[in-house]
C-alpha cells in the first residue's frame, strides 16, 4: 500500500479517536469504576474489530445502502448509552480499601461502586458501546474507502482490513491513555471522583439524546 496513504489514514482516524464521544465516556466511567481498564477496553476494540470485519467483507457498504439499519443502530445506540449513563450516575464509583490503605486514603483506596462489575460483562459492554456506536461505523464506511488506491497490489478488502486496524489500534493508544489518565489523576483527589464520574455519566446521556435528535431531524426533513 502507499505510504502516504497510511500515513494520511493514520492522521485522519487519529483525530477522530481523540473526538471525545460515547467510547471517551464509557472509558472514563470504567478508569472511575473498575480495578483494571483493560476488560472495557478490550471490549471496546472487539467492537471496532468486528466493524472493521464488516467493512472489508462488504458488509458495511450493504448496511450503509440501507437507511433503517442505521436508523435502528442510532436508535439501539441511544438506548444503550442512556442505560450506562444512568447507572453511572445512580450509583457513582466510590473509593474502597485495596488491602494497602485506608478508603480515605485517596491514592490508596481503589476504585469501585459498589459490588464491582464482573470484567466479563465489562467487556460486552464495552462491545457493545462501540459496535453499536452509529459514528464508529460511519468513520469505517464512508472514510476508510477514500484512502484505499484501486491501483495498489492488494485487493480492496485487503486494504480496507490494514486500514481498520490502524483505526483499532489508534482506538487503543488513546483510549488506554484517557483510562489511566482519569484513573491516575483522579485516585489524587477523591473528591473529584464522584463529580467527573456523574459529568461522564451526564455526557452517555446527552450523547444517547443528541443521536436521537439527530435521527429524528432527518427523519422528520
Amino acid at each position: 500500500m502507499n505510504t502516504q496513504l497510511l500515513l494520511a489514514c493514520w492522521a485522519m482516524m487519529t483525530f477522530m479517536v481523540l473526538v471525545p464521544g460515547p467510547d471517551w465516556a464509557y472509558i472514563i466511567a470504567s478508569g472511575l469504576r473498575d480495578r483494571s481498564i483493560l476488560p472495557a477496553l478490550a471490549g471496546i476494540l472487539i467492537g471496532y474489530l468486528a466493524a472493521v470485519v464488516a467493512v472489508a467483507v462488504g458488509v458495511g457498504a450493504a448496511v450503509a445502502a440501507m437507511p433503517w439499519v442505521l436508523i435502528g443502530l442510532t436508535f439501539a445506540a441511544a438506548a444503550y448509552l442512556l442505560y450506562l449513563g444512568l447507572r453511572v450516575l445512580i450509583d457513582p464509583p466510590g473509593l474502597v480499601a485495596d488491602g494497602t490503605g485506608s478508603a480515605a486514603g485517596g491514592a490508596a483506596g481503589s476504585v469501585a461502586g459498589g459490588a464491582e462489575t464482573p470484567p466479563w460483562l465489562r467487556l460486552v459492554q464495552g462491545a457493545g458501546v462501540s459496535g453499536l456506536n452509529p459514528k464508529g461505523l460511519l468513520v469505517l464506511v464512508v472514510l476508510l474507502p477514500q484512502f484505499t488506491d484501486a491501483a495498489g497490489a492488494w485487493p480492496i478488502p485487503v486494504q480496507l482490513a490494514v486500514l481498520g486496524l490502524i483505526f483499532v489500534g489508534s482506538c487503543a493508544l488513546v483510549y488506554f491513555a484517557v483510562g489511566m489518565g482519569a484513573r491516575t489523576v483522579l485516585r489524587a483527589r477523591p473528591s473529584a471522583m464522584r463529580l467527573v464520574s456523574r459529568i461522564s455519566g451526564a455526557a452517555m446521556v446527552v450523547l444517547a439524546v443528541v443521536l436521537v435528535v439527530e435521527q429524528l431531524s432527518h427523519l422528520l426533513a
